[in-house]
């Protein structure tokens, strides 16, 4: 009987701590959202450059945990005001971009970072990037490959840089000539699009604006011309636009971004309005040779087309290195009017497969 009842005070004991620390979880969490922070399995004395979660061979570090181990007299780093870091801070991997950054004195003017701050729309059909995608054009079977040779990069940035997640002020460039082959008639080159913009960004903590100029032009294939001798048409589809875009991380893995487009001057068939807006996602930071699962949703809604234009959805798997670039492959789904503008009138639905490397 002895025993029983020592075994139940001994239960009720276990109980009711476990539901206190519970209790204080629950509280903890239940303050405004905090910095994901984990640490390493073993000590590390040097911090990765990247400001991004970690997510193999780390494990969560509860609020409570936390305090026990900060030492009794340095500041809390998580205070509003608090600029100075703890000893053991350099063996966390937290997102910078989530820290408390009470002030730019760590910013500093650099030219031709290796980074950027305003990274392309993954599931941006127009944006700047290198990339190939195959797919065939439901309703006719046509068998298609579009490729895009181009990229982005810095030039100046007063900012941060090689942090993972740079902040600052940051003038980039931008093109390419995105393309058009018919693999059913002996690749022939069907159109081609080119671009050319310079975007002034601005990013602080989980947001980033854009303000840019880009001009684009469409042209008709000439094997298309030949083989469609007396069919072919082409239009006169070229424009010069500034955009006002905005982006937004509500979590590390997350990005919510949209523009509005005005064209200044526009050609025929071309109306000034456009509109973006989409969402990337895949967990952050360099993933090693493993990779990541990714998704990406994109809409462009244009004004020449009666504010229709186009819906694009990618799922498939990413790597990410260092500097933030980023190599994607996996299934492809378009639907809406063509995203080459010589047939910028002609509804297309596209499904197929890609690789892209984005900047």
């Amino acid at each position: 009987m002895t025993i029983r009842l020592a075994l139940l005070l001994a239960l009720t004991m276990a109980w009711t701590c476990s539901q206190q620390l519970s209790e204080r979880s629950h509280a903890a969490q239940g303050q405004a959202w905090q910095p994901y922070r984990r640490v390493p399995a073993a000590p590390v004395r040097k911090a990765e450059p990247a400001q991004y979660l970690v997510e193999e061979s780390y494990s969560v570090v509860s609020d409570l945990e936390l305090d026990q181990m900060r030492v009794p007299c340095c500041p809390d780093p998580w205070e509003e005001n608090s600029n100075q870091l703890p000893p053991f801070i350099d063996s966390l991997y937290v997102d910078p971009v989530l820290m408390p950054t009470g002030n730019k004195q760590d910013w500093n003017w650099h030219v031709l970072p290796g980074d950027v701050i305003w990274h392309s729309y993954w599931a941006g059909t127009k944006e700047a990037r290198t990339s190939g995608a195959i797919f065939e054009e439901f309703g006719n079977g046509v068998s298609l490959l579009d490729v895009s040779l181009g990229g982005r990069a810095s030039l100046f940035r007063y900012g941060t840089a090689n942090n993972g997640r740079p902040e600052g002020w940051e003038l980039q460039i931008e093109g390419a000539s995105q393309l058009r082959l018919n693999l059913d008639a002996n690749w022939d080159l069907e159109a081609v699009d080119f671009r050319f913009g310079i975007p002034i960004i601005y990013g602080r903590g989980r947001q980033q604006w854009k303000f840019s100029y880009y001009h684009l032009s469409a042209h008709l294939g000439d094997e298309r011309i030949i083989r469609q001798m007396s069919t072919a048409e082409r239009i006169n589809f070229s424009r010069d636009t500034l955009v006002l875009g905005y982006s937004f991380f509500p979590r590390p893995a997350w990005r919510l971004y949209g523009e509005a487009g005005w064209a200044f001057y526009n050609d025929e068939f071309t109306e000034p309005w456009e509109f973006q807006l989409g969402v990337d996602y895949a967990q952050p930071g360099p993933t090693g040779f493993r990779g990541t699962p990714f998704f990406a949703i994109n809409g462009h809604l244009r004004e020449e087309v009666n504010f229709g234009g186009n819906v694009v959805a990618q799922l498939g798997w990413l790597w990410r290195g260092q500097s933030g670039r980023v190599m994607r492959t996996g299934l492809h789904y378009y639907n809406g009017k063509s995203n080459q503008f010589e047939f910028a009138n002609q509804f297309e639905q596209q499904v197929g497969v890609g690789l892209w490397y984005d900047h």
